[in-house]
């Protein structure tokens, strides 16, 4: 794997980038190659020192922590004693008076619409195309082939159409539309049929008696005859829904009504991810990644797909259109609006180097090159059909920023490419991860150093708790994962999130959002609990699938979250909560005696296994998401995020003597059996078993626990990174 490169301005760009660049990107746009790559070269110039700088700034607090934690005046351990240090050697800073966002011109999808949120590795097409195209989905598809619906008397899923589970799904379809868009003292399970009278909505019982909504105003669309419509447009909660007619339908003609189907907005935006869920290590992953988001944002990437024999072509929707009742023609998105997460401050690339032949950083060629691709949305006209954001705006989500200086790092970085471009100032709308603890600690400062071009704050409990651990290595054992979610900061930090963004104005002009779904095999439990994300006040939350959106979306229709903010600004005003202390409570084990030794062992061999599950196939095969059956054979969505937490925690335990090396030596081997034993289906699966000093995947899941301990942050990329170009280099992939 030997990348070639040109030179470009004193760069060395590598010669499959500079391609796409110059032959793909520039051509459409009213940029000349010249002022191109003088103007990159001119950002890494500037930023390249300051990026070294911000990352010696974390290596140099964590030193300190380090050192306050061992410092035998220090014990016993006082929280007031801690937070004092933290806030001399500037961990914390001061924080200032209260503030509002300014950030304007955001997309509805972004102000106003609360829904839920898809994140999709960006460097698979058809995975991409997925998402986008996920604005839509069916409900009773969702319905049908998940376990909100269970399998029990006779509904069991089956290869051919199942009536009886079928007449499940329409009888919690019609419960849904009754609470969502009830009518005058009926149900929808009354319905004989839907049609139009002046203008008004109607439904014609069984009865014969025909009624109308209860509010009537949620009516706002249709298609085909007023008297007999094959679709019904509604929308509520700033979401719409869409009931679909057909009476030769195999479906529609079961249902009294000739329902077929119920539609919903589903995705009502999408990160397209260039980080956790992806695994680029070079030159050419980081090619294909910008090539695809290349395709979003021209409307043309398309994907050839083979299924059960059968060869199509998928690309991005188009919009939809409807009438409306007074008989006017208008159309609503067909695809999700688009984000793009870039890389953060860490990694380094070989898609440019420098003069002296080192490889810059990643996360400043993101922010160029998506910024640069994304001008081909921009330059469409406001009636394009494939128009991404209709108010012209590019959002880059970043990842894994360490306080304010990093915010204001990313705040310069994006004003500097704006003007390389020649865009309006704050074109580019930040997303700001809040995942790292000292970005939580300081998330007000953090939104303050980005206050013009904000537009999305999320949190995101992997990550987080990764840090969590990697942060207070030296301030004791960590409690087992399954009870840190009990544990007093997980809680602080989720509510301080959204109090912070809503002090700060985000309402009607920003997100605030939850983290994933991790089980996209438990849609039953995802749609029992993940109600409490809009009930919180967050007006997205993160979903692992399109079919996970479309349930997800019956949160957004149960729950106002306008209401809902209103309600907590209102409370914030006579209730000023100082969380800080609790935020910074390290989740410590308070006895450790209390383990006992087959506790010790299932938490290590969860770990493990988790670990090697993720890791071969991110080492092997440059899959950067998965879902890993568990020690239960329970799917789990796994990412570099979920890897942190599981190599920190087994680090963390070796290093207070909880485990021993032999022991996870001997962990490690008995699980390589049971990994080995869940891929014994895939073709390109690589054994580990009895492979322990020759398996690159195997090698990388001992350096993260036997290495991981002195990984900056506690992030698994430079190991994952160092593997995975191994395996490229001896063409093993």
């Amino acid at each position: 794997m030997n990348t070639r490169h040109v030179i470009k301005n004193g760069y060395q760009v590598a010669t499959c980038l500079a391609s796409l660049v110059n032959k793909e990107i520039l051509p459409e746009l009213e940029i000349s190659e010249h002022d191109f790559w003088s103007s990159v070269a001119d950002i890494l110039d500037e930023f390249i020192p300051r990026n070294k700088q911000l990352l010696d700034l974390r290596q140099d607090l964590q030193k300190q922590i380090n050192q306050w934690h061992l410092e035998p005046a220090n014990q016993p351990f006082s929280q007031a004693k801690y937070e004092n240090f933290l806030r001399q050697i500037g961990y914390l800073v001061a924080e200032g008076e209260d503030f509002k966002i300014t950030t304007s011109k955001v997309d509805p999808e972004v102000a106003d619409v609360a829904g839920p949120q898809l994140v999709v590795p960006l460097m698979n097409a058809r995975f991409a195309l997925n998402a986008a195209n996920a604005r839509w989905g069916s409900l009773y598809d969702a319905l049908y082939g998940t376990d909100v619906i269970s399998q029990d008397d006779g509904a069991e899923i089956t290869r051919q159409y199942n009536p009886v589970r079928g007449a499940r799904v329409q009888k919690y379809a019609k419960e849904f539309l009754d609470k969502t868009l009830p009518l005058k003292r009926a149900s929808h399970r009354q319905a004989t049929a839907y049609h139009l009278v002046e203008n008004n909505l109607m439904v014609r019982l069984d009865s014969g008696l025909d009624i109308g909504l209860l509010e009537p105003d949620l009516f706002i669309g249709y298609l085909g005859e007023p008297s007999n419509p094959k679709s019904i447009l509604c929308r509520h909660n700033g979401l719409h829904l869409e009931i679909q007619l057909d009476k030769d339908h195999p479906v529609g003609k079961t249902d009294p009504a000739f329902v077929k189907d119920i539609i919903l907005e589903a995705a009502v935006s999408t990160i397209q991810d260039c980080e956790d869920s992806i695994a680029a290590v070079d030159a050419a992953d980081k090619t294909l990644v910008y090539r695809n988001w290349l395709g979003l944002m021209k409307g043309d990437l398309s994907e050839t797909i083979h299924k059960q024999g059968t060869t199509f072509t998928r690309s991005l929707n188009q919009d939809r259109r409807y009438i409306s009742p007074l008989g006017e023609t208008f159309s609503l998105a067909g695809r999700s609006l688009q984000f793009i997460r870039n890389v953060g401050l860490l990694m380094t690339t070989d898609a440019v180097l420098d003069a002296q032949g080192e490889e810059v950083p990643e996360g400043i060629l993101d922010g160029i090159f998506t910024s640069l691709i994304s001008l081909h949305d921009l330059q469409k006209p406001k009636s394009s059909p494939l128009i991404n954001s209709k108010k012209g705006n590019i959002y880059i989500v970043k990842p894994k920023m360490h306080g304010p200086e990093e915010v204001k790092f990313s705040d310069d970085l994006f004003s500097q490419i704006e003007q390389a471009l020649s865009l309006a100032p704050n074109t580019i709308k930040m997303g700001i991860m809040d995942e790292e603890r000292r970005t939580s600690a300081n998330l007000k400062e953090c939104i303050r150093a980005a206050k013009n071009r904000v537009a999305f704050i999320n949190t995101g409990f992997l990550d987080r708790t990764g840090d969590e651990i990697h942060t207070s290595m030296e301030a004791g054992p960590m409690v087992p994962k399954d009870v840190m979610k009990n544990e007093p900061w997980i809680t602080v930090y989720e509510n301080r999130n959204v109090r912070i963004g809503l002090e700060a104005g985000f309402k009607g002009k920003a997100q605030i959002g939850k983290g994933m779904w991790a089980t996209p095999d438990e849609m039953a439990g995802m749609v029992k609990e993940k109600i409490a994300h809009p009930l919180s006040g967050a007006n997205c939350a993160w979903v692992p699938s399109p079919t996970a959106a479309v349930l997800h979306a019956l949160h957004y229709h149960q729950v106002d979250v306008a209401q809902v903010q209103d309600e907590l600004l209102k409370r914030y005003e006579t209730s000023k909560t100082d969380d800080l202390t609790s935020l910074l409570t390290i989740p410590l084990i308070k006895d450790t005696a209390s383990l006992t030794k087959s506790q010790i062992q299932k938490e290590l061999d969860n770990n493990v296994q988790g670990l090697l599950g993720y890791v071969v196939r991110w080492i092997d095969q440059g899959i950067g998401c998965s879902k890993v059956p568990d020690m239960d054979q329970i799917g789990r969505m796994e990412d570099r995020a979920t890897l942190r937490i599981s190599s920190q925690h087994i680090c963390n335990w070796l290093h207070h003597k909880i485990i021993t090396q032999q022991q996870v030596m001997a962990s490690l081997s008995r699980m390589a059996e049971v990994v080995d034993q869940q891929n014994s289906d895939d073709v390109n699966y690589q054994k580990m078993t009895g492979k322990a000093e020759t398996n690159i995947a195997f090698l990388a899941a001992k350096d993260l626990i036997f290495k991981g301990k002195e990984q900056p942050s506690g992030y698994t990329e430079p190991l994952l990174h160092l593997r995975r170009k191994q395996i490229k280099q001896l063409g093993l992939n």
